[in-house]
Formats: C-alpha cells, sequence, structure tokens
C-alpha cells in the first residue's frame, strides 16, 4: 500500500510564500516514479500544476512559471513545491501525484491540501 501524504498549505496573503511537502510511504521505489503536483479549483477539473522526474527535468503550467519551483528528495522519499508570489488565483486544493514513469496505470494520489491566498 502506497501512500501520499501532504502538508504545508494555509492560508497566506497575496504576493507570500509557501512551500508544500509530500512524503511517499509504502511499498514504492520513489526514483522511478513521476512526481507532480496538481491543483483543483471550485467546480473545475484537477489540472496539472508541475512535474519532476528522477533524473531533475521539470515541467510547469504556464501560469506558474518563475513562481513555483518543483523539487525532490529521493533519499526523503518526498517531493517539494515552492510556491512564491502567490495571487489570489492560486488558491485550489493541491495534490501530490505519483506516476510509475513506464507504467501510467501506477499512479497514486493524496488526499489534497488547501491554499488560500487572500488579504
Amino acid at each position: 500500500q502506497v501512500q501520499l501524504v501532504e502538508s504545508g498549505g494555509g492560508l497566506v496573503q497575496p504576493g507570500g510564500s509557501l512551500r508544500l511537502s509530500c512524503a511517499a510511504s509504502g511499498s514504492i521505489f520513489f526514483s522511478i516514479y513521476v512526481m507532480g503536483w496538481f491543483r483543483q479549483f471550485p467546480g473545475k477539473q484537477r489540472e496539472l500544476v508541475a512535474t519532476i522526474r528522477n533524473g531533475g527535468s521539470t515541467n510547469y503550467a504556464d501560469s506558474v512559471k518563475g513562481r513555483f519551483t518543483i523539487s525532490r528528495d529521493n533519499a526523503k522519499n518526498t517531493v517539494y513545491l515552492q510556491m512564491n508570489s502567490l495571487k489570489p488565483e492560486d488558491s485550489a486544493v493541491y495534490y501530490c501525484n505519483g506516476r510509475h514513469q513506464l507504467n501510467v496505470g501506477d499512479s497514486y494520489w493524496g488526499q489534497g491540501t488547501q491554499v488560500t491566498v487572500s488579504s
């Protein structure tokens, strides 16, 4: 059983920063998983925020480029999302995802963490 547990969400003022963490536990060979962050706005489908492969290559949604940074620590089975210059439109539930790099059907989701950007 694999679990992904997010932490670090909360309330922040516009222009502020938050760092999300996602720790993987269970029977997972973490380094062979593409790790990612997604977010979901009320009434909308989940959308990609950023992904990172084992070698460190990253991919970002246009809306967060230059403001968000994804990173991973394979020794700790953890992926991070550093979010800077936050805007009210970044408010959403953020989900961690782990997907086997060779088998897209082997995928796991965290429970989600709320990020609210408001003054």
